[in-house]
């Protein structure tokens, strides 16, 4: 992660360029070949925790501090559901399947239009209304938040920050159990 002093969009936006780099490196990856699946499975833990970190300390910034906050947090929580939809499809579904290879185009597809529209109208928006020792802060929160968060999509989970910080607290450890014990991610 970034260092202690990154605000919240610098924490995200450095997230946001590890995640692109691992989706290229997913696509670089022979199709249907073991590294492919161990590949989607870290981008799938990393971005699964990503989103949650977003749910709770970006969402409500933007509802506090930018105009039209709750418009941009509804569309992004919709795109959120349908990226976090495709991760648990793609973990039900055989790494050498045709499925798979359209689930993994369109997880791509779903991460850029998140990036796209967080980087191009979102922050600009939130570092030009919010204050910079809040928007400091809630980096720290961030990374904390991402730290403790599942890593398994969960698509039907609560849009509310405390409701999405009491779930994560409860799924957090329990994913990072069953990771452990299936090796999932570090094969």
């Amino acid at each position: 992660m970034e260092d202690d002093d990154s605000g919240i969009i610098e924490e995200l936006a450095a997230d946001h360029h590890r995640l692109q780099d691992l989706l290229d490196r997913v696509r670089s990856a022979p199709a249907g070949s073991d590294e492919r699946a161990l590949l989607v499975e870290r981008a799938g833990i990393r971005l699964t925790r990503h989103l949650v970190a977003e749910r709770e300390r970006l969402h409500p910034l933007l509802r506090r501090y930018v105009v039209d906050g709750d418009d941009f947090v509804d569309r992004l929580r919709a795109g959120d559901k349908e990226v976090e939809r495709t991760l648990a499809a793609l973990e039900d579904t055989p790494p050498h399947s045709e499925a798979y290879v359209n689930l993994l185009l369109s997880l791509a597809d779903g991460v850029t239009r998140h990036v796209v529209e967080q980087e191009q109208r979102v922050f600009p928006r939130l570092q030009a209304m919010g204050p910079d020792a809040v928007l400091r802060e809630a980096g720290a929160e961030a990374r904390r938040a991402e730290a403790v968060a599942p890593s398994r999509p969960r698509p039907d989970a609560p849009d509310s920050p405390a409701l999405t910080r009491l779930t994560a607290s409860v799924w957090g450890p329990w994913d990072r159990l069953r990771d452990r014990v299936t090796g999932r991610g570090r094969r």
